[in-house]
């Protein structure tokens, strides 16, 4: 009867051991870089190839690195001269009951104050100011509702995936106080997968560059020499001079709730190599978030590009397809023109794999006509593009694109013939294909 009882106990605690078991392994489980990260990406920030990834299409909280699409709109409406930098915002309800909480990242703002945009970005930038992010918004569109809208929009046109905005700053809307944009729940928040992450700063960066000139600054005093004066410590604490310093690093964005946990999308450039990192939800190898933790993730996807990609030819100007160095040309002086890739193509890759890279050609169907061209053709025509195929192994892509896709073009005019040589090869056409129905007619016969 004891053993039978020893028996059912074991049967019974045996399923929680192994629960227990599985949920150690995995808190402490490791991607091929040592890393504890609930998503990331890495990319070249020059050409958006990306070098490594993990977990990078699942869509996850973002937090404050949602303010990089701020940011964005904000370069873009002073563009476009729809606002400007000394433009003055007057403090609202909103905007100075969510800068009083000191539970929040915020540079505490007057109730009857107003503040330049240029004031209230660099407290964006630099410290992640939230009521200095939602002043901005409400600046460009009015309400921070309707800058939900052009968040969405602008998403969109450059291509995010999987992306949900609730709010411009990043925040839980629980710590909104009730005055979270209209149409969003109460605990909503900002959501998006670490690949267009990657993707919305891969854009930021290059539409926009003079983003960096702030993000590098590591301390700035808010209103310095005023009684509101603040001091701002950048929370990118691998900038120079901070615990986690690392060479090269000038931006971009960190971002840290209880729904997304420990999250940054960092930039570092050494050289002539750029590269962006993104990193969501990290934790330590027992599962505990910490900012040494998105830090220490963020190193070690820094080192590996850094160390194990090179910058690569892969493909020289002038290069000639060697089963395709002409096409075909129709009512042309010439029967056939070369083609040949109009700029060389470079592509970080690791240094060990260049050779396992190849070219192929993509021709524009839509400009030939049973495969070739029709004159008058102009040099510098272009005709298809490059595909570059690794051609063993897995081969990530790019952030922005499916291909390289540098152009294939003409290398000289072709003249259209004259009415008589027209004439005369289209004869000769005629009875090329009477002889050809006439030889085919006689075999037929003797099948």
């Amino acid at each position: 009867m004891k053993r039978e009882m020893r028996k059912w106990v074991a049967l019974l605690i045996i399923p929680f051991v192994l629960m227990m078991t599985i949920g150690t392994t995995q808190a402490q489980a490791e991607s091929t870089l040592g890393i504890h990260v609930d998503g990331a990406i890495l990319i070249d920030a020059d050409s958006g190839k990306i070098l490594y990834e993990e977990n990078a299409d699942t869509p996850l909280g973002i937090a404050s690195m949602s303010k990089m699409m701020t940011e964005y709109l904000l370069f873009e409406a002073i563009k476009d001269e729809k606002i400007s930098w000394d433009q003055e915002y007057k403090v609202n309800d909103y905007t100075y009951a969510i800068s009083q909480d000191r539970r929040l990242s915020n540079v505490p703002l007057r109730k009857d104050g107003t503040y330049t945009i240029r004031e209230l970005y660099e407290a964006l930038a630099i410290y992640s100011a939230n009521a200095a992010t939602i002043a901005i918004a409400e600046t460009i569109a009015g309400t921070e509702t309707e800058f939900l809208k052009l968040m969405d929009a602008k998403a969109k046109e450059l291509g995010l995936v999987d992306y949900k905005f609730v709010n411009s700053t990043g925040l839980n809307n629980e710590y909104l106080q009730g005055m979270h944009p209209q149409g969003t729940g109460e605990k909503d928040e900002n959501v998006m997968p670490a690949k267009s992450v990657a993707r919305l700063a891969f854009h930021l960066m290059h539409d926009y560059p003079e983003v960096l000139e702030t993000t590098k600054i590591n301390s700035k005093v808010f209103r310095e020499g005023t009684t509101d004066a603040i001091k701002m410590d950048n929370w990118n604490f691998m900038l120079p001079g901070f615990v986690y310093e690392y060479e090269g690093v000038d931006g971009l964005k960190t971002g840290t709730t209880d729904f997304a946990g420990h999250c940054f999308t960092g930039t570092a450039k050494r050289g002539d190599k750029r590269v962006i990192a993104v990193v969501m939800k990290a934790v330590d190898a027992n599962g505990v978030g910490s900012y040494k933790a998105r830090f220490d993730a963020t190193r070690a996807l820094f080192d590996y590009g850094f160390s194990q990609f090179s910058d690569v030819e892969l493909v020289p100007g002038d290069y000639q397809f060697k089963e395709h160095k002409t096409l075909d040309v129709l009512k042309g002086k010439e029967k056939t023109v070369s083609i040949e890739v109009k700029e060389p193509i470079h592509a970080m890759i690791k240094s060990n794999e260049t050779d396992l890279y190849e070219p192929q050609l993509v021709l524009d169907e839509s400009l030939l006509k049973d495969g070739a061209l029709e004159a008058p053709i102009k040099k510098g025509t272009v005709v298809g593009h490059v595909k570059v195929v690794k051609t063993e192994g897995e081969d990530y892509g790019y952030i922005d694109s499916k291909d390289l896709g540098m152009e294939v073009i003409v290398t000289e005019d072709v003249e259209k013939a004259g009415w008589f040589s027209l004439m005369m090869s289209a004869i000769g056409d005629f009875f090329v294909s009477i002889w050809d129905g006439a030889t085919g007619f006689v075999k037929g016969i003797f099948k």
